[in-house]
């Protein structure tokens, strides 16, 4: 099959285009035959090498952490899924490979695509959406009537969060530039702040959940608009030692986790709030419920650009830019 992957870490010039092996089938996969392949800022740090303390690759590895397909065989124990269903997911972090002609998925992370949508908008949605999910409402248990801070809210998870936070019913809040304002308050925005303009820790106070993607500054800032008892979750880091403990990571692991996040958990604390780190986990189930909401108008994907399959190099250089809208995908059958 072909496929795109790497040999070694490296930036673009270390991607290549050849045929690989199809996977094989274990008992619990579905192979399906993708059509279309997310393309995530994940696939570049994954590239550079930034990721490989933390998922020890073997080479070569195929990118890519989205897609969409159809089920082209099904192992001996999978019972929900049959040849010729259209089908989205974002695999597990250890078995990754979206771009490429097919893959192997554990049947628990696999969904049916939802009707409504093409593939390639679908391939949009699985990773940004479950980390939504996850962030939200399963760490965050934002509830109707809080307010949320979303950084980003025109990139990939931020114009997904943004629906999911008003969907729930909380206020929305989110960082952008002024030329995406429109946008993200038709997606559901209460307050849009222009990063380059104004500092949203002057203009915002007493909010529940902040979501940060940026890190650095932007993560320490996020503390100041925080209530007492208010959650910071970021998904740039620094990882925290629970991230180390629910990954299994040994304890000299866990000791760097900990130096790595005690700044941020420190002054969290200090100022009454909490703060986590989340890596998104493959889920099915979840993908299951995001389905319906998308299929009842709650949820739509936002896609800035389809690439052919022998562009993907150049997807990924333009997700690398940092300016997409929403998200870029592949379009690969």
């Amino acid at each position: 099959m072909k496929a795109y992957f790497i040999k070694r870490y490296g930036k673009s010039e270390m991607l290549t285009s050849g045929d690989l092996p199809e996977p094989g089938l274990r008992d619990d996969d579905v192979l399906v035959r993708i059509h279309a392949a997310g393309v995530n800022p994940l696939d570049n740090k994954i590239r550079d090498g930034e990721f490989k303390l933390l998922l020890p690759y073997k080479m070569p590895l195929i990118l890519g952490n989205d897609m969409a397909g159809v089920v082209v065989r099904v192992g001996t124990g999978v019972r929900r899924f049959k040849v010729g269903d259209e089908v989205y997911a974002r695999p597990d972090d250890d078995r990754i490979g979206t771009f490429a002609e097919f893959i192997a998925i554990k049947e628990k992370s696999l969904a049916l695509k939802p009707a409504n949508l093409t593939m390639e908008e679908a391939s949009s949605i699985p990773l940004v959406a479950l980390t939504a999910w996850q962030t939200l409402v399963e760490k965050g248990k934002l509830k109707k009537g809080q307010k949320v801070l979303i950084h980003a809210g025109s990139g990939g998870v931020g114009t997904i969060a943004i629906q999911l936070a008003r969907h729930i019913g909380a206020t929305v809040a989110t960082t952008a530039s002024t030329a995406n304002a429109d946008m993200l308050k038709g997606l559901g925005a209460d307050i849009v702040i222009d990063y380059k303009k104004d500092d949203f820790s002057s203009k915002l106070k007493d909010y529940d959940l902040v979501l940060d993607t940026q890190g650095g500054d932007t993560l320490k800032k996020s503390l100041s608009v925080l209530k007492p008892g208010g959650k910071l979750i970021g998904i740039a880091g620094p990882p925290d030692p629970d991230f180390a403990r629910l990954r299994g990571m040994n304890g000299f692991l866990r000791l760097v986790m900990g130096l790595l996040s005690y700044g941020i958990r420190k002054a969290a604390r200090r100022s009454g709030a909490s703060y986590s780190f989340h890596f998104m986990i493959a889920n099915g189930q979840q993908l299951g419920e995001i389905t319906s909401l998308i299929e009842a108008g709650h949820i739509r994907p936002v896609v800035d650009r389809v690439f052919p399959f022998e562009e993907t190099k150049q997807a990924l250089d333009y997700v690398e830019t940092g300016r997409t809208k929403g998200k870029v995908v592949i379009k690969v059958r």
